[in-house]
């Protein structure tokens, strides 16, 4: 994962992780993934001035950012749509 927010950072985006303040309920201190757990959103934002908007290159520009992220939007719909033994919930 740091890899990927490393690759977003150098298109010059942020990736913003959004925590819960204690562990969730049903889910103690420390238990041994709580650090992930306790994450309540992921956010990547990449901010365009109007130049940038304007110009003829803008669309390659957000679909480069677009095609970054991708595979951890990939990543995290196979785990939100997954049960605990890899079994899909849909």
């Amino acid at each position: 994962m740091l890899l990927l927010i490393s690759h977003l950072k150098k298109l010059g985006g942020n990736f913003k992780e959004v925590l819960v303040k204690t562990s969730p309920k049903g889910f103690n201190i420390d238990h041994p993934n709580i650090d992930l757990i306790r994450h309540k959103q992921f956010l990547f934002i990449k901010r365009f001035d109007d130049k940038s908007v304007l110009s003829s290159d803008f669309q390659k520009e957000v679909i480069k950012s677009f095609s970054a992220i991708r595979p951890f939007f990939d990543l995290m719909t196979s785990v939100l749509t997954t049960d605990l033994n890899g079994v899909s919930l849909l």
